[in-house]
């Protein structure tokens, strides 16, 4: 009986040797792909890396419509933090580097006039992120005058940092920056808009040569060095609009002005609260898939800015459980908002309460946040402003009931571990 069945095992292997081996699953492919790498410790030494936007920045890749777009992207301020850093590495970081992008792409047959929709397919995080408080910069940087840096170490389900004790952030990333090049019309009503805000004492950016990418065209020596737009504010191409409800899944609709579109992506958010009060929301590098689409002659409907579509994404955002606070257009008399100094002051300054005013609203909403975690979970108000950054959100509650318009500040709860 053993040597028959010995016979069998033997015959029985050797017809499984003779048919082809089957490959895992992993070898089987279905998709077109394009990657865009990042090269090099920092943007200016990476060909594929851009900081500034003109028309006149070449490609540094096409896609066809439908490929799969693998964007390899740098952290926000284009930094040297990491889990190690303190308050005074903050201070050392150069913000003409904000921020470098990954990026343009051209994307074939799409020509001005048209929508290229952007469909945020996966976002693949570093294992390191960062929220900095940088002087000078914030929703409350009168406030908050002092550098500051929580480092978070992340994972695809949650974000901690010892700087932030007793609290996990979920992931919920998203492209804080991803836009299109604007054309030579958009550049020409952005530089004269911005410099007319600029002249009377408003907050604009000029063009800065000074670490601009890529050098030939927007560096101190490029073709175009006083036309290159700065990335800090989102405009009708796009750009930083820290939308945090742009998560996987949703769709992003944005006017093309050149051929090709020119799309770029960064400044890549793990989390964000509706708001990003601090500045920064969890900052990091990630690899970021997309997916592109052509609605050819669609740029009309889109005015003033893009637009965005989606599912039940924006359902999946909200907190289990909350805690909000309820902020109108309050002041002490005599007290200029920050936003306002450009203003004149003398009707401004000696009121107590401004009329339709949301701004106004949202911080004295955000300062009660921020008091109520002080008090009740015990952080520093540095640390609480952070929270705020990065999980809470900023609710108009309305925009009729002159002359107190209402803003809340929502706070979920399931945030904090370990804190009543």
């Amino acid at each position: 009986m053993q040597t028959r069945l010995a016979a069998v095992s033997v015959a029985v292997a050797a017809m499984l040797s003779a048919l082809p081996a089957a490959a895992d699953t992993t070898d089987v492919k279905t998709q077109s792909w394009v990657r865009v790498q990042k090269m090099g410790a920092h943007c200016n030494d990476d060909p594929n890396c851009m900081n500034r936007y003109h028309p006149a920045i070449r490609p540094v890749a096409r896609a066809k419509p439908g490929q799969l777009v693998v964007f390899e992207t740098r952290d926000a301020l284009d930094s040297d933090l990491d889990v190690n850093s303190e308050p005074k590495d903050v201070g050392s970081i150069d913000l003409n580097l904000v921020h470098p992008l990954t990026g343009p792409v051209y994307i074939e047959g799409a020509k001005r006039g048209d929508v290229l929709a952007v469909t945020l397919v996966d976002i693949e995080p570093d294992e390191y992120g960062y929220t900095t408080v940088v002087p000078g910069f914030g929703f409350l940087r009168d406030i908050y005058t002092k550098p500051f840096v929580a480092n978070w170490q992340l994972n695809r389900l949650e974000a901690v940092s010892n700087e932030i004790p007793g609290v996990a952030i979920p992931m919920n990333g998203f492209m804080g920056t991803v836009g299109v090049l604007p054309g030579w019309p958009e550049v020409k009503e952005i530089l004269k808009r911005e410099k007319e805000l600029g002249t009377v004492g408003g907050i604009a950016l000029p063009p800065q040569p000074v670490g601009a990418m890529p050098r030939d065209v927007c560096g101190p020596t490029g073709s175009h060095k006083d036309e290159c737009v700065r990335t800090i504010p989102p405009r009708e191409n796009g750009g930083n609009m820290d939308i945090k409800q742009m998560v996987v899944g949703t769709t992003l609709l944005l006017p093309c002005f050149v051929d090709g579109c020119g799309l770029f992506v960064g400044d890549v958010h793990y989390a964000q609260g509706d708001g990003e009060v601090a500045g920064t929301a969890i900052e990091m590098g990630a690899r970021v898939t997309v997916r592109t689409e052509v609605r050819r002659g669609m740029a009309s409907l889109m005015k003033n800015g893009p637009h965005f579509e989606g599912g039940s994404q924006i359902k999946q955002l909200e907190p289990d459980a909350f805690y909000a606070t309820v902020g109108y257009p309050l002041k002490k008399s005599g007290e200029i908002p920050p936003y306002a100094s450009y203003i004149d002051g003398k009707v401004l300054g000696p009121l107590s309460n401004l009329s339709e005013d949301l701004t106004l609203a949202a911080r004295s909403s955000l300062i009660s946040m921020i008091d109520w975690l002080v008090k009740t979970k015990g952080y520093t108000p540095v640390q609480a402003y952070v929270i705020t950054s990065v999980a809470c959100d900023l609710r108009i509650g309305n925009v009729v009931d002159v002359p107190n318009y209402a803003v809340s500040t929502i706070c979920p709860l399931e945030i904090f571990k370990g804190r009543r």
